[in-house]
C-alpha cells in the first residue's frame, strides 16, 4: 500500500500503479485530482500543494506528481481554486466578429499584456448587431471572470445591471461616452465622420457618396459625415448600406449600385478599408481613374491600405494602443493600484495617400 501524508515532506511511493492507470483509462468521467494522487502515491492535498504552493513540497514529490499529471492528462479545476481565493485568473473579452482585422489588432496586444501578468483571455463573439451580447455575457459571468472587456458603449439595461452587480472591473472599448459602466478606452466616431467631411471638402470635392456598413459605429460615422457636409451647404450625397461583417465583394457591389442608380460621386467615403478596397477594384474594372475620376477614402488604416493601387487614404486608429491601455487599466485595478484615468481617448488621424 502506498503511504500518503498531508505534510510537505510527503514522499512518493514506488510500486505497481498499473491498476490506477487502467482504472483511469476505463473511467467514463474526467481524471480527478484523486486519480493523480493515487498514481503519484501521495495524498490529494499534496497534489494541490504541488499545483498551488510548490515551495511547500520536496523536489522528488513535485516530479512524481508532474509525471502523474502528464500520464493521466489531468487538467486542474482552476475555477474551484479561484473561488476560494476570489480570483480565477480569467478575463473575458467580447467582440462582434473574428472576420474583421480591426478587432483582432486590438485583442492581440490585450492578450499579450494580460498573459504576461498570468491571466488567460477568454473570447466571446456577440455578432452584428450585438443582439447576443446579453445572453453571452450571462454565460461568461457564470464562469466568474476577474474582469470583462467590451466592444462599444451601447448595452441593454439588463446587461449594464448584470455588470454592475458582478462587481468586477469592466473596460469598454472602441467608442466614447460620458457614462461608462466603469473604465473606457476608445475614440469618437462622431469626430471621425466630421473630420473626414472637413478633409474631403477641403480637397475640393463636392459630390459625395458613402458605402457604409450597417453596424452601429459605422452608422454614427455616416450620420456625422452627413451632418458636417450639410453644415457646409452640401446636399449632394448618396449612400449604400451593406451588411456586416464587410467584404471586398460588398465594396465592389456598393459602387456598382451607386453607378447603376445614376450617381456620379467625386469621392466615396467607405466605413472600412475592406469596403474601400472593393470600391477601388470596381472603379478600376470600369476604367475609372482614382483619384482623377473618383476619389476613395477608407477607415481603420489596415495593413494593406498603404499597398493598394493607388494607396488608400484612410483614418488611422491605434488599435494596438487601445488593447494595451485596456489591459493596463485592468491589471492596475486587479492589483489594487489606483487608475489615474478611467477614460482614455486614444484619438485618430487622417492618413492622406494617393486615393483621395
Amino acid at each position: 500500500m502506498a503511504r500518503s501524508s498531508s505534510s510537505g515532506s510527503d514522499k512518493p511511493a514506488s510500486g505497481d500503479t498499473g491498476d490506477v492507470r487502467r482504472a483511469s483509462t476505463r473511467s467514463t468521467g474526467s481524471v480527478t485530482l484523486g486519480d493523480v494522487a493515487k498514481l503519484a502515491g501521495v495524498s490529494p492535498i499534496t497534489v494541490s500543494r504541488v499545483l498551488n504552493r510548490p515551495e511547500m513540497v520536496t523536489a522528488d514529490t513535485i516530479e512524481a506528481v508532474r509525471r502523474a499529471i502528464a500520464e493521466t492528462g489531468y487538467v486542474p479545476n482552476l475555477l474551484a481554486g479561484g473561488l476560494a481565493s476570489s480570483r480565477t485568473k480569467l478575463i473575458a473579452a467580447i467582440i462582434p466578429t473574428l472576420g474583421n482585422a480591426m478587432f483582432i489588432d486590438t485583442i492581440q496586444p490585450l492578450n499579450d499584456c494580460l498573459s504576461a501578468a498570468g491571466y488567460q483571455l477568454m473570447l466571446g463573439l456577440s455578432g452584428f448587431p450585438e443582439l447576443c451580447e446579453e445572453d453571452l455575457l450571462k454565460a461568461i459571468l457564470s464562469r466568474r471572470p476577474d474582469a470583462i472587456v467590451l466592444t462599444g458603449v451601447n448595452h441593454s439595461a439588463e446587461t449594464r445591471q448584470c455588470l454592475l452587480a458582478a462587481k468586477i472591473p469592466v473596460v469598454e472599448t472602441w467608442d466614447l461616452t460620458a457614462t461608462p459602466i466603469d473604465m473606457l478606452v476608445g475614440f469618437s466616431h462622431e469626430k471621425v465622420g466630421a473630420e473626414v467631411a472637413n478633409y474631403l471638402f477641403g480637397k475640393g470635392y463636392r459630390r459625395f457618396a458613402q458605402v457604409c456598413a450597417e453596424d452601429e459605429r459605422a452608422q454614427i460615422r455616416r450620420r456625422s459625415f452627413e451632418a458636417a457636409l450639410r453644415d457646409k451647404g452640401q446636399s449632394c450625397l448618396s449612400t449604400v448600406c451593406v451588411p456586416t461583417p464587410t467584404t471586398v465583394r460588398m465594396g465592389r457591389e456598393g459602387l456598382a449600385q451607386l453607378l447603376a442608380e445614376g450617381h456620379r460621386p467625386e469621392v466615396v467615403f467607405c466605413s472600412s478599408d475592406v469596403l474601400a478596397h472593393g470600391v477601388l477594384a470596381e472603379a478600376q474594372s470600369r476604367g475609372l481613374r482614382v483619384p482623377d475620376d473618383m476619389a476613395v477614402m477608407g477607415f481603420a488604416d489596415l495593413d494593406f491600405a498603404a499597398y493598394t493601387f493607388p494607396s488608400l487614404s484612410t483614418v488611422h486608429v491605434d488599435r494596438a494602443a487601445m488593447g494595451r491601455h485596456a489591459g493596463e487599466v485592468l491589471l492596475a485595478r486587479l492589483s489594487g493600484r489606483p487608475v489615474d484615468k478611467k477614460m482614455v481617448d486614444i484619438g485618430f488621424s487622417i492618413v492622406a495617400r494617393a486615393s483621395a
